[in-house]
């Protein structure tokens, strides 16, 4: 496992990818190339892999976050050290809290 801020990256083997898994919406790379795996709502720093990677997610609204590192990869941020990672699958989550009546992703 690996943890970069509100952002935990779990390895998990190619054959638990869902075959119905689709490009995870609104991905995207950003101006320096790098994928985004969660963007700061405040700070507008970013969680981002570092080399060739594609996200998925399954389908449906709730779909986990997966991602593909053929190569491997950095997962990178401006305030936290890079992370190496080795080639193969990983899902993304992202840290929750609760506030009263409901439970939010952590905004940076």
């Amino acid at each position: 496992m690996y943890r970069q801020g509100d952002v935990l990256i779990v390895p998990v083997a190619a054959e638990a990818v869902p075959r119905q898994a689709v490009d995870a919406p609104g991905e995207a790379r950003d101006g320096r190339g790098r994928l985004v795996l969660a963007l700061g709502e405040v700070t507008g720093h970013a969680h981002a892999v570092v080399g060739a990677g594609r996200l998925v997610r399954e389908s449906g609204p709730f779909g986990p976050l997966l991602l593909h590192l053929p190569d491997g990869g950095r997962v990178v941020h401006e305030e936290h050290a890079a992370i190496p990672l080795p080639k193969g699958w990983f899902r993304v989550i992202r840290q929750r809290e609760y506030v009263p009546g409901s439970v939010r992703l952590v905004a940076d």
